[in-house]
């Protein structure tokens, strides 16, 4: 451990497997103590705990819906609970419905607004309203709103939102010395990145790659350190310079 985050707790949202995982592990890492979040996979939040514990970290798991507002308000107060005053929070969940925009059902409007934008804004204004002086606001969108996809509407959309919900916070909590900022991957080893895409995915970074949760997550782990005091309303790409 680095320990830069000594005595400092964090919530991370949807951080039971991949980029969430990471930023977790990658914050527990640097001396932080981290709540894992989760909302269906049990098994797989207590494997992150596990994990982190069992290399001289301090985490806990809680359940909480991210797209249900009490949640996200009992989902802080335990976290205060059990660990006191808040630092960081990181708003990492996300879902996707890839479709046609003119075959988008209201359901499917719902489940993607209702996670991507209506849940990450409540858990920034939950965030704003808590975080001591001083903190840091990670939310991560992604890299593909500065680009043109076909059957991405719902997805961009939401996050698009999300990028705007981030600079206005910025503006309104700088006078406190907290920074929010947006973290933007790009084509990464994910569930949400189809198989028949990565060669093609690959193929627009000139590392040839796709990225790693890890590479994401070591800028989401910047952006928590004090060494990002001056970084604010920023939306930072870890795509690995697929432009």
């Amino acid at each position: 451990m680095s320990h830069s985050l000594q005595g400092k707790t964090a919530i991370v949202t949807g951080s039971s497997r991949d980029i969430g995982r990471a930023i977790a592990e990658g914050l527990a890492a640097d001396g932080a103590a981290v709540v894992v979040n989760y909302v269906g996979n049990a098994k797989a939040a207590d494997d992150v705990v596990a994990a982190i514990v069992s290399k001289g970290g301090k985490a806990i798991a809680i359940r909480a819906d991210i797209s249900n507002v009490s949640d996200i308000r009992r989902l802080f107060d335990e976290a205060e609970s059990q660990f006191g005053d808040l630092n960081i929070v990181v708003a990492n969940v996300g879902v996707a419905v890839i479709k046609p925009l003119v075959e988008a059902s209201e359901a499917d409007f719902d489940l993607v607004f209702g996670t991507n934008a209506r849940g990450t804004f409540f858990t920034l204004q939950e965030a704003a309203r808590r975080v001591r002086d001083g903190g840091r606001i990670i939310a991560v969108s992604t890299g593909g709103t500065k680009m043109f996809f076909t059957q991405t509407a719902l997805y961009l959309g939401s996050k698009g939102a999300v990028e705007q919900f981030v600079r206005v916070l910025s503006r309104e909590l700088g006078p406190r010395g907290v920074t929010v900022n947006a973290l933007s991957p790009g084509f990464t080893d994910t569930d949400l990145l189809p198989e028949r895409d990565r060669a093609v995915a690959a193929g627009m970074s000139p590392f040839g790659r796709i990225g790693a949760p890890r590479d994401v997550a070591d800028v989401a782990v910047f952006l928590a350190s004090d060494e990002a005091r001056w970084l604010t309303g920023e939306n930072i790409q870890a795509g690995g310079g697929v432009a």
